[in-house]
């Protein structure tokens, strides 16, 4: 596994938690050193087995990709690695790994408080706590000698000689009052005294050793011990004379240069840049105050590239370099202004403090449909918003990687700050990129509309999408569908499909994987898609199937596994999952072929995206392309309600539209059915209408939903967020209940919890708000509910019902821990309940692969434990376990069962709210912990007349009075389906920890065959319902015995393969 980012979220439990790392060092001794910023210092030791060899460290911080720290020195505790930063953070994570996520000392994520400028942990394998003091016999590190080293490299063979000459316009120099800092690459560097002074001035020498591949050093000069105002250079080590480069700094001036012949001494206009709030007033500082008196307006002039002058009102300033000047009358955005000052270098006017705001989207939103590459046999076209750069050059390639540049064409601003060139002839198959100039930077940035990229997205590749297209996918059609409470919604990770050896598919961990079909695993029982079609479900969610950041697609011989909730590039397939990550049309073509294979099976695809942040904010082309625009920031801070470090900004008018034109753009190239959006509360209500708004207008039957909560504080006010408790203010736009997934099963944060199905008593208001689908109900009680969760679907397709996911324990394991005393047999009558409560409640049921299968995922780092947080586990943990299918086939069939009656009655997926209330009657006087209803008068077009669901949380049988009449029972503990397996009347025993449900007036109904010996699964009481609290006036049985019809319809699935069912092995 390569950088990874973990996703963290879990419906609002978690306070910001911190993403990842760039400016970092791996400290060897004699190479780095003491940091400006922060230094943690992390002692390892107590492994049982005394073996090191491999072990090192995961390191991130808010905001910054994670890296890997290395164990390099020891003492008596045992090992000792530090790691130093150039920031501040509250906090730094940690993950004790054995080389690259081969295993991890423990399963937990761990963060030290950062409460000074070195902290020193002493960590003890296979404990979760760690010490912050020097526990006994053991010592401080002496990170003294580190320092020490750190600057003796500049006398070092090899070393790169970095001499830096600063000129101040006081000419005064010593060390007290000036030193550098310096650093190459993302190495986080150091301190260096000044060392002389010269004819320039001051003069720093700096022995640097850069990484291979590293060709950037940095490096500012604080001067009276003023951080804040030292300006940061980035310096081109090819600039080097054999190991010695020499740059010039002069006092306040952003430009370095690299002969003294070049320098500019004369004060600058640093930095200018319009107001937060309006275009009539600019803030700049100047390098040095003015020397004369007079009049300071007067010496300031603002003109546009035209040479048309604007009249400056007034000009203020407190200390003479900061100035704020007010113009006659506000400037239009659409034009550059310069800002020039007598005596002084003049610059360009900037607009990175107003980026955001809506006078500058109102400046600059643009609403073509043609950004990125628009291609022809005979030309392409390219176009970028990037309305803060300076210049942008389209750069062409050979390869998706590698030193094979061909060619650059400048690109040219036309509207709205859309840059745009054309390129003739047939580009099919070109690699490209845009340099993007902003003030005295350039990057080098991929498209962020690009439809395809070369190995590791680092390269957008023109592409002839109709020829990606595999054979008939033109004539592809989307499986019918009507209603979202129609779908029954399958989670799937593309890898862990096929990634078991047992699974029988050939295309291991690829979009292939899931067009395979006649797959078996060494029973014979079928695997993959077979197995998902016969399941019987209508719609595959696939995990994170964009180009994600956190697996290195040059090295898919080396075991990696990442949830893929890391995005890099929104709108390309993610090329791990292709069989040529390095050809961008094979990941297009491939990714098409799996859709088109689930059409042709009846199955839809919908897509988990993640557009609410990105994998890191440095690095990501949002940021190259049009810096802190598609972020929201609280002051000069990142907001971070992902908790990964970042929060993209929806509410900006250019992310809106990039995140509709993305879904657009899948469901009209790719065939993709629907979308769940990840940590959508992150996004603003505004945003989720335009997006349903706008796949309206391709098939109003594509879903959308997801998740309505934060992993933290969001940037903008509760009541714009697509929170889960607005969703009456989204139109026809779904979100998770965590009111039902926690009320059947106890709560995800507490993995001893339990639930109404595990023997946790008064949770039967939990459960009727989830049966009724979190919509209002006249006898659902929510002030009594688990949560006390008020009604919050609008209508019940909003509610997305669900037991286990991708995040947290699988349903298997959260009864392996919470129910531990119970035997297994029981726990399978647990997660049949569960299952059950979840196929029959109106609303959206949904569930994890797997489930079907008591999936478990075991911990790969703690014997006989499961792993909560798979996020980069390996195979042996995610891969479904094909080979225990034979072991589970009850608890398969059950859930097939389920889903085969749930699609044939439309009384349990009634599409409108007034129906549940008008259809749906709860049964009154019942048991405590049971829990039963009858829906009525042909719901829903059902053919059934009535339909009367109960289920038992008590592990003891319960009799259950029902309503008048004779009942068929086609659910109840031992089997689920479509066919009567006995008849009731009167008064029913519902099985302790089971489901039963029963029809009546329904033709269409197979009856039970009369066993001879009149035996039936289901006890029916002679006692009458009358008289006994239920809702409905039950008829007398008359004191005759009660009709007993049917008998034991046992005939499983398995049973007729003629393979032997087991229990699941534990």
């Amino acid at each position: 596994m390569e950088v990874m980012e973990k996703k963290r979220w879990a419906a609002g439990f978690m306070a910001l938690i911190l993403a990842f790392v760039t400016v970092v060092s791996v400290l060897i001794p004699g190479l780095t050193a003491r940091a400006a910023g922060t230094t943690l210092i992390v002692h390892y030791g107590g492994r049982a087995d005394n073996s090191y060899d491999g072990w090192n460290l995961w390191i991130w911080e808010e905001g910054w990709e994670g890296l890997r720290v290395d164990f390099t020195d020891e003492d008596d505790f045992g090992k000792v690695a530090v790691y130093q930063t150039n920031h501040k953070p509250a906090n730094i994570g940690f993950i004790v790994r054995l080389n690259e996520w081969e295993d991890k000392d423990i399963g937990e994520d761990r963060f030290v408080t950062m409460d000074g400028e070195i902290v020193e942990i002493w960590v003890t394998s296979g404990e979760a706590e760690f010490a912050t003091e020097v526990p006994a016999d053991a010592v401080p590190y002496d990170i003294a000698a580190l320092e020490e080293a750190r600057l003796n490299v500049y006398n070092e063979d090899g070393a790169t000689k970095l001499n830096v000459h600063y000129y101040n316009f006081d000419q005064k120099y010593s060390a007290d009052t000036v030193e550098a800092y310096a650093w190459a690459g993302s190495d986080v560097g150091g301190s260096y005294p000044l060392s002389e002074t010269d004819d320039f001035g001051a003069f720093f020498k700096i022995g640097l050793q850069p990484k291979d591949g590293v060709s950037t050093a940095g490096v500012r000069v604080i001067q009276d011990g003023n951080v804040d105002t030292a300006l940061d250079y980035e310096i081109d080590l090819a600039k080097a004379s054999g190991d010695t480069i020499d740059v010039y700094i002069v006092e306040g001036n952003p430009v370095l240069w690299y002969t003294i012949e070049e320098v500019i001494y004369d004060p600058v206009i640093a930095e200018a840049y319009f107001s937060e709030s309006t275009s009539k007033e600019i803030h700049a500082s100047v390098s040095r105050a003015p020397q004369s008196g007079g009049d300071l307006a007067a010496q300031i002039k603002v003109t546009d590239k035209d040479g048309t002058e604007y009249a400056v009102a007034s000009a203020d300033s407190e200390d003479g370099r900061a100035i704020l000047l007010t113009m006659e009358e506000e400037l239009e955005l659409s034009k550059t202004y310069d800002i020039t000052m007598e005596g002084y270098e003049g610059t360009t006017v900037s607009m990175n403090k107003i980026i955001g705001s809506s006078y500058f989207d109102d400046a600059f939103t643009y609403d073509g449909n043609d950004l990125g590459a628009t291609y022809t046999k005979e030309k392409t076209g390219f176009k970028v918003w990037a309305p803060t750069a300076s210049e942008v050059t389209l750069n062409l390639y050979e390869q998706g990687d590698g030193d094979n540049l061909t060619e650059t064409i400048p690109m040219t601003m036309g509207e709205k700050g859309v840059w745009s060139c054309e390129k003739q002839g047939d580009l099919n198959g070109v690699y490209y990129t845009y340099s993007i100039k902003i003030g005295t930077r350039t990057n080098e940035a991929v498209d962020l509309y690009a439809r395809t990229t070369g190995v590791n997205g680092n390269r957008g590749m023109v592409v002839d999408l109709s020829a990606t297209n595999p054979e008939g996918f033109e004539n592809d059609t989307r499986p019918a569908f009507t209603n979202p409470t129609d779908a029954v919604i399958y989670e799937l990770h593309v890898r862990d499909l096929s990634s078991d050896e047992s699974s029988g598919i050939t295309n291991t961990g690829k979009f292939l994987g899931l067009t395979e079909t006649g797959t078996t695993n060494a029973d014979g029982l079928a695997t993959g898609l077979d197995h998902i079609k016969d399941l019987g479900v209508t719609h595959v969610q696939i995990l994170p199937s964009y180009d994600y950041a956190t697996v290195d697609e040059t090295k898919l011989d080396t075991p990696q596994f990442n949830w893929g909730y890391d995005p890099k590039n929104y709108n390309v397939p993610e090329g791990s999952y292709s069989t040529d990550p390095y050809h961008g049309e094979v990941r297009i073509n491939e990714m098409k072929q799996m859709v088109q294979a689930l059409h042709q099976n009846g199955i839809r695809v919908n897509m988990d995206v993640v557009y609410n942040h990105t994998f890191n904010i440095e690095g990501s082309n949002f940021q190259k392309t049009v810096p802190d625009y598609y972020y929201r920031k609280v002051g000069e801070s990142y907001s971070n309600a992902s908790g990964c470090g970042n929060e993209t900004a929806s509410d900006h008018a250019m992310m809106r539209k990039y995140i509709v034109d993305s879904v657009v753009y899948w469901a009209t190239e790719y065939h993709i059915d629907g979308f769940r959006f990840d940590l959508m509360a992150v996004h603003d209500i505004e945003t989720m209408n335009a997006v349903r708004a706008a796949l309206d207008e391709i098939d109003p039957s594509i879903m959308v939903y997801g998740e309505g909560w934060t992993g933290g504080d969001c940037a903008i006010s509760s009541s714009q967020q697509a929170l889960k408790a607005n969703m009456a203010k989204i139109d026809r736009v779904g979100a998770f209940s965590d009111d039902i997934r926690d009320g059947i099963k106890g709560s995800v944060f507490d993995a001893q919890d339990k639930g109404f199905i595990s023997g946790k008593s008064g949770m039967e208001e939990s459960i009727k708000f989830g049966i009724v689908g979190a919509t209002a109900h006249p006898q659902v009680l929510t002030y009594k509910n688990d949560k006390g969760t008020k009604s919050w679907a609008a209508q019940p397709g909003q509610s997305i019902n669900y037991i286990s996911c991708h995040d947290n324990l699988t349903f298997w394991d959260k009864l392996a821990i919470s129910n531990a005393e119970d035997s297994e047999e029981t726990r399978i009558r647990m997660n049949k309940l569960g299952s059950a409560i979840i196929l029959t409640s109106q609303g959206v049921p949904f569930f994890q692969a797997g489930e079907e299968m008591l999936r478990s995922k075991p911990s790969a780092t703690v014997e006989g434990g499961f792993d909560e947080n798979s996020y980069t586990s390996p195979d042996s943990t995610n891969g479904i376990k094909w080979s225990d299918k034979a072991n589970v086939m009850d608890t398969y069939e059950y859930y097939k069962g389920l889903i085969a009656f749930r699609k044939a009655h439309g009384a349990l997926r009634m599409a409108v709210t007034a129906d549940i209330q008008s259809s749906l009657v709860f049964m009154s006087g019942l048991d405590a912990n049971v829990v039963g209803y009858t829906i009525e008068n042909n719901a829903n077009g059902d053919t059934a007349e009535k339909i009367t669901v109960i289920f038992n949380g008590n592990a003891d049988a319960v009799d259950v009075p029902l309503p008048a009449g004779t009942w068929d029972i086609c659910v109840n503990d031992k089997t689920a389906g479509t066919t009567s397996v006995g008849t009731a009347e009167g008064t029913v025993s519902v099985a302790g920890i089971s489901a039963m449900v029963l029809v009546q007036g329904d033709d269409t109904i197979v009856k039970a065959e009369m066993k001879a010996d009149n035996k039936n699964d289901t006890s029916v009481s002679v006692e009458s319902a009358e008289n006994t609290g239920n809702t409905e006036n039950a008829q007398k049985s008359s004191g005759n015995t009660p009709l007993i019809a049917g008998g034991i319809l046992v005939v499983l699935a398995a049973v007729v393969a003629g393979i032997l069912v087991k229990k699941r092995k534990k």
